[in-house]
Formats: C-alpha cells, sequence, structure tokens
C-alpha cells in the first residue's frame, strides 16, 4: 500500500549579514562585538607571518584582534589565501569568521540574531496534507527546527512536536540539512 501523496516544499536558510561575535570587550566589559567590513591585518617577520581578523566593539568602538595564524611560515599559505588576507576578501572573512576551530582559539560564540532568513515558497495550507519539507543551509546557521517550523507553520511547539516527523530532534540546534513531514491536523 502506497503512502498519500503530499506536497515536497524547499526551504532555504540564507546568512543575510555576518553574525555578531559573543566576545567580551577589554575596555568596557560588553558582550558584542562586529567585523565590520572585515579587514584583515598581516605582519611579516621575516619569513614567517602573523594573520588576525580585526573586529570592532560594538558599545565602544575599539578594535581588537582574532588570531588567524601566529608565526605561520610564509610557504605554508596558499598563495591566493594569502592574497585574499592582503585584499580583504569579504567571502575569506566570512569563511574565516565562520570557522570553529578559530571560534575556539579565540574564545568566542557567534550570535545569529537577525543575521539569517528563511526562503520558502509560501506554506500551502489549503493544499494536500500531508506536506514534506527539505531544509538546506548555505551556511551553518544553528536554528533550532522546531521553532523554525512553529513560525512558519503558525503552530505552538507542542503542536509541533506533535504533528511533526523528523529525521533529527527537532528541539536540538542544527546547521544541516533535513527533512521533516507535518501530518494533517485533528
Amino acid at each position: 500500500m502506497s503512502s498519500p501523496p503530499h506536497v515536497v516544499l524547499p526551504w532555504v536558510v540564507r546568512r543575510t549579514r555576518l553574525p555578531l561575535l559573543s566576545l567580551r570587550c577589554v575596555v568596557c566589559r560588553s558582550e558584542s562585538a562586529t567585523t565590520g567590513e572585515g579587514r584583515f591585518r598581516v605582519n611579516a617577520n621575516g619569513k614567517l607571518l602573523d594573520v588576525w581578523l580585526l573586529v570592532r566593539c560594538v558599545s565602544c568602538d575599539r578594535t581588537s584582534k582574532l588570531a588567524v595564524h601566529e608565526r605561520a611560515p610564509v610557504s605554508s599559505l596558499d598563495p591566493a589565501v594569502l592574497h585574499g588576507y592582503s585584499v580583504n576578501d569579504p567571502d575569506l572573512v566570512a569563511s574565516r569568521l565562520l570557522d570553529p576551530w578559530l571560534a575556539r582559539r579565540n574564545r568566542f560564540t557567534l550570535d545569529w540574531t537577525g543575521a539569517w532568513r528563511l526562503d520558502t515558497p509560501g506554506v500551502p495550507l489549503d493544499e494536500a496534507w500531508p506536506i514534506r519539507v527539505e531544509v538546506v543551509f548555505d551556511d551553518p546557521v544553528p536554528v533550532r527546527p522546531d521553532r523554525l517550523i512553529a513560525h512558519e507553520f503558525g503552530l505552538s511547539r507542542p503542536e509541533v512536536l506533535r504533528r511533526t516527523k523528523c529525521d533529527i530532534p527537532l528541539r536540538r540546534p542544527t546547521s544541516t540539512g533535513f527533512t521533516f513531514v507535518v501530518m494533517v491536523g485533528n
């Protein structure tokens, strides 16, 4: 016996801007910093390079440095990456900022509030149920699936948990693609 027909919707989570950093400022003790336009500082000492990503405190406008490379031999860096550091390539800034290794090393976390959007073709509530949704992430934006589903379908979170079948835990943030099916309500 086959399953009933259902609508398949593609959802895409996209970054709208770089996230803020949760990083304590040494001057004003604020917890929020930004990369602004995204700038690197490169310092050469003989054949060794230091590369930092510059960040600015949102409250007091003080500039701080996040270590990207310390005392790295010039020959160990890809020439294209080295050029990206010197011209402040925005894609390189984003890739370094979103790198979990850099966050651990410099002791910061990313605050994604207001830095992403969900692109959907619209929820056809008058269409056939159940509705199957495939969620894809363009960037590693951590979202809780239950909140995402509740917001888009206009359901309460307990109702989402009751009506949704998903291949991952709904209450735990994820930044990887997943699929879920919303069943018809009672």
